[in-house]
C-alpha cells in the first residue's frame, strides 16, 4: 500500500507529503505513523500553509497540528498491481488556517 506523490513516486510511511502540487502552499511535514494497513493509515503530523498575505510570493508559512488518515485504497493507474490511497483527510488538533473547516478531506490522483 502506497501513497503516490506529486512526482508518481510511491511512497510508504512518507516524513513529508505536499499537498498542494500546483504552489507548494500546504505540506504535511514531521508525519509519524501509527498505523498503515491496507484499508487505512493514520498519523499525526503538521500542515504547514502559507497565509498568502498579502499575496502567496510574499506569505508566510505557519505549521498547524494535524491526525492525518489515507483510506479508499484502489490499483495505480501507473502500477494496477500496487494498491494506492485515494483519499485524505486531515483533522486540525488546534488552531487552523483562517477560513478552514476543522475537518478537510482531498481527493489524491491516480
Amino acid at each position: 500500500m502506497v501513497i503516490v506523490d506529486c512526482f508518481s513516486h510511491p511512497q510508504v510511511r512518507p516524513n513529508d507529503f505536499l499537498i498542494a502540487c500546483g504552489d507548494g502552499n500546504s505540506i504535511l511535514t514531521a508525519l509519524r505513523w501509527s498505523d498503515w494497513k491496507p484499508n487505512f493509515a493514520a498519523g499525526r503530523g503538521l500542515n504547514v500553509v502559507n497565509d498568502c498575505q498579502p499575496f502567496c510570493a510574499a506569505g508566510t508559512f505557519h505549521p498547524y497540528p494535524v491526525t492525518v488518515r489515507l483510506d479508499r485504497s484502489q490499483p495505480w493507474n501507473e502500477n494496477p498491481h500496487q494498491r494506492h490511497f485515494t483519499q485524505l483527510r486531515l483533522v486540525f488538533a488546534d488552531s487552523r488556517p483562517s477560513g478552514m473547516p476543522r475537518v478537510v478531506t482531498y481527493q489524491l490522483w491516480n
